[in-house]
């Protein structure tokens, strides 16, 4: 496989996936013959990522993880990031919240700053808009956010319990990570913003309205997270 195969290989899955969602009779390697033809390739994230983690060891904080990111059930383990939106007036910086069972971003908040209020008030979102278990994981980086006093207080009021991965190491955070990268390739790379305000919109309204209910994940089976999670309290319901 040569590497214009390679970047092929998941781009073709989904819009083969939502092909058949749409009751189109077709096999993946036509749609794949097909997009070679056009020289249609999925966008590639961009390498380059400013840093928030720490250097030093938050030896407190264990990681309960273990790059492990299954969960049985919605709200018992979930992840976290932050990552950085450019605008003409300036960087603005996002924290996620990610649901690991629906992979779902269940809290999310846009400021103009890093500091541990950012992480919190995503946090705090998840916590106000989704059924969290008593004990639950938050696993995140070494980031100076995650590893200080405000929000080991936060998690603390909140019955949650703190993770972090390794410094240095992406794939400590690989459920978060695959967050960002969606919503750089999909949305941000593709967009120009004039204003703090305009980027906020736009981003809340793709994980809104595209990311939670609309985008097939491969994790998911090709589902999106709503019906994941949909399926799951029918389940609940019915036994």
């Amino acid at each position: 496989m040569d590497l214009h195969d390679s970047e092929q290989t998941y781009g073709h899955r989904r819009i083969h996936a939502a092909l058949a969602r749409q009751g189109e009779r077709c096999s993946p390697e036509l749609v794949r013959a097909i997009m070679r033809e056009l020289g249609l390739v999925p966008c590639q994230p961009r390498p380059w990522r400013p840093t928030t983690t720490i250097a030093g060891d938050a030896a407190p904080i264990p990681d309960l993880v273990c790059r492990d990111f299954s969960a049985t059930a919605p709200g018992t383990k979930l992840v976290g990031d932050i990552t950085y939106l450019p605008t003409w007036e300036g960087w603005l910086y996002l924290a996620t919240v990610i649901d690991c069972h629906t992979k779902a971003c269940i809290g999310y908040a846009l400021a103009d700053h890093m500091r541990a209020d950012l992480v919190i008030d995503a946090l705090a979102m998840a916590a106000r808009n989704y059924s969290l278990a008593d004990q639950a994981i938050f696993h995140s980086d070494r980031g100076t956010q995650y590893t200080s006093g405000a929000f080991a207080a936060a998690t603390a009021t909140l019955g949650i319990r703190r993770s972090v991965g390794r410094t240095g190491s992406c794939f400590d955070n690989a459920q978060a990570e695959s967050f960002n990268a969606a919503l750089k390739v999909e949305r941000i790379n593709r967009t120009v913003y004039p204003t703090r305000e305009h980027a906020r919109a736009d981003v809340a309204r793709y994980i809104e309205f595209r990311y939670n209910t609309k985008r097939l994940h491969s994790a998911l089976g090709y589902r999106t997270p709503k019906e994941v999670h949909d399926e799951y309290l029918n389940q609940q319901l019915a036994a």
